[in-house]
């Protein structure tokens, strides 16, 4: 049995009537797209049914306090990993929790704010992997693990533009970070059920929109019926093989071909959308990189997670 069954059951039989709550959990290290995932799912799935938070908010130090500390946020003593766990124990009952926050534009902490749970809640951050009991609140785990330069260039490009970092200091910060990141964040991908990785191609020029990704499907949850999106029509767009997967244990690999047509790509977006039986057409907010970008690829994969969470 399951903790997560577990502790509904034990709600239940102190009288407590828990709400079914649909838990995921995109991990991933620092600047490898968890928010950009999460934020087109939620803009798509709506505010009203939908309500997401970063483990950043968990931080124990700011940004000053840091400073004389021998360790980075990517260590576990620099996170109340602890409260976490019990928030959310609570989210996944249905429960609204007191939760801390974090401001990553002053590197400050701010005043705890109430977080109540819908009927989807989405945890994205460095460490909603980090223990099994945490593991055990999600219905849906997920990894993003990109190749390292291109991670290095989304920090570089988030962190001075948005953060107020310069690029020697945000490159020293990764050189402090790797350590840890090789220690506690990385590890957590073999906890996912859902490995995405976003990557150029080898001899393609094109910006991130044009970018491919592999998606491992673990049989650890049930994945939709693709055989209606694998055909002979979409293959230039996407398609299916069996791999070996770090451990060397064999495991389907979805790859997504970021220079497809247009017009090829949007017939596999159709096909996964009536999957999902959701009314209306594709919401626009899937894909959305940027101003006036677009990427299929993440579309794709934002529409695999939409599955997930409305047929957990």
């Amino acid at each position: 049995m399951s903790h997560r069954v577990a502790a509904i059951q034990k709600a239940t039989a102190r009288g407590a009537h828990p709400t079914r709550v649909t838990m995921l959990a995109i991990a991933g290290d620092s600047a490898s797209g968890k928010t950009t995932l999460t934020k087109g799912i939620t803009q798509a799935l709506g505010a009203e049914r939908i309500a997401s938070f970063c483990t950043d908010d968990y931080h124990r130090y700011d940004r000053e306090e840091r400073r004389g500390l021998p360790f980075t946020p990517l260590h576990p003593e620099c996170n109340y990993l602890d409260i976490l766990e019990q928030h959310l124990q609570l989210l996944t009952l249905g429960q609204s929790v007191l939760k801390p926050v974090y401001h990553h534009s002053t590197g400050t902490l701010g005043r705890p704010v109430l977080f109540e749970p819908k009927e989807i809640v989405i945890v994205e951050g460095l460490f909603p992997l980090w223990s099994k009991l945490s593991r055990a609140t999600f219905d849906v785990t997920v990894f993003l693990d990109p190749p390292e330069e291109v991670r290095r260039r989304w920090k570089i490009q988030r962190d001075t533009g948005k953060r107020g970092y310069s690029e020697d200091q945000v490159l020293a910060e990764l050189e402090r970070r790797e350590p840890e990141s090789d220690a506690y964040i990385r590890p957590q991908r073999r906890n996912a059920d859902i490995v995405i990785s976003f990557a150029p191609v080898a001899g393609r020029t094109g910006g991130d929109e044009t970018m491919s990704a592999t998606i491992l499907l673990r049989p650890t949850i049930p994945h939709p019926d693709l055989s209606s999106v694998l055909t002979g029509d979409t293959r230039e767009s996407v398609h299916l093989k069996l791999i070996r997967d770090q451990d060397g244990k064999p495991v389907d690999a979805l790859h997504v071909h970021g220079h497809a047509p247009t017009e090829v790509t949007q017939v596999v977006e159709e096909v996964l959308w009536d999957h999902i039986g959701l009314p209306g057409p594709i919401p626009e907010p899937l894909g959305v990189i940027g101003p006036g970008k677009r990427s299929a690829s993440l579309a794709i994969a934002q529409l695999l997670l939409i599955y997930h969470l409305i047929h957990a």
